[in-house]
């Protein structure tokens, strides 16, 4: 018994000289999705915001895509639990657990939730030749065009396909999905008039509402947007989609069993990279709103998330879709 005493306070000694020295070395942040994209780019700007509050640490941004970002996810599942590896996904983080099959890991139990980091609004477009010019009139043409809408995504699991299928369920609507590689092609060919609908993020979609290369309808926030480019457009539930509220938010995981005194500093320097005016500027920029409520917490992030994979889970099963 006193061997293993012993050895036990040996342990604790060293868990906390590592978490007393943490950072040591440059610190990973696995992207799981393609270097150049929306949550790419908030990664490489959240790496340069947290670097001054943990100590000028070099922070690298590794990018492993594919299967609903669960292959990134399971990366850092399996990682070693000292703080070095650390995970920013958006909202896939709540569609793994319905949306992949034989998922390889937990979301809830096997990673150290460190904070929500910011929320993208999205907005529902149309091709510039739409018959309709405000959302009621949208509403009528979709009652009048059931089983004849093509509805397009960036790939299943992407955020466009998630609103798509949101989308659907308010409206009661069938559509026809077209996904795409990728947000671009898929925009490309909403202007060409190949496709009907497109629901995407705000960082994606402004430029194209902005040229007029495409009619805007509606904001899936909870509230009109305050930018200029955006703030006429009504919310859906103001348009009568009862509850319709989507935002592709973004937050930051460390390994399952990484010290508590290590991720409570990754959280402190996270507070203090969520404040930084440089920060802020660039997700106004991508048309993000930086976090700054209770999702900011671990606990706050963790019950957060439980309630989107309780969002998603019976929308993505009745839809019966799958990321392979």
């Amino acid at each position: 018994m006193k061997k293993l005493l012993a050895l036990t306070a040996i342990a604790a000694a060293v868990v906390g000289a590592h978490a007393q020295d943490f950072p040591s070395k440059p610190i990973n942040i696995v992207v799981p999705f393609a270097a150049g994209g929306p949550t790419d780019r908030v990664a490489r700007d959240l790496a340069e915001a947290l670097r001054k509050p943990l100590g000028g640490v070099s922070i690298v941004v590794d990018n492993v895509p594919g299967a609903g970002s669960s292959i990134g996810a399971a990366k850092v599942a399996r990682a070693n639990p000292d703080g070095y590896t650390l995970l920013l996904n958006h909202i896939g983080m709540s569609t793994i657990p319905t949306l992949v099959r034989n998922v390889p890991f937990k979301v809830e139990t096997d990673f150290e939730y460190l904070g929500i980091v910011n929320d993208v609004p999205m907005t529902l477009i149309s091709k510039p030749s739409m018959q309709a010019n405000n959302y009621k009139e949208l509403s009528a043409w979709i009652a009048a065009n059931k089983g004849k809408i093509n509805l397009g995504n960036a790939g299943v699991g992407s955020a466009s396909h998630l609103c798509g299928l949101l989308f659907q369920t308010a409206t009661k609507t069938e559509m026809t999905p077209v996904p795409y590689k990728g947000t671009a092609p898929a925009i490309t060919d909403l202007i060409g008039g190949q496709i009907d609908l497109l629901c995407d993020q705000t960082t994606n979609t402004s430029p194209q509402i902005e040229a007029k290369k495409v009619k805007a309808f509606a904001v899936t926030t909870n509230k009109r947007l305050t930018t200029p480019l955006l703030k006429d457009l009504p919310t859906l539930q103001e348009s009568g989609l009862k509850d319709f509220q989507v935002t592709i938010w973004h937050g930051l995981y460390a390994p399952k069993g990484t010290p508590a005194a290590v991720t409570k500093k990754i959280n402190d320097a996270l507070k203090v990279a969520l404040k930084d005016p440089d920060f802020i500027k660039k997700q106004e920029g991508l048309g993000a709103v930086v976090a700054n409520d209770g999702r900011i917490e671990p606990d706050g992030h963790k019950k957060f998330v439980a309630a989107e994979i309780a969002k998603w889970s019976p929308i993505i099963k009745a839809a019966g879709v799958y990321a392979d």
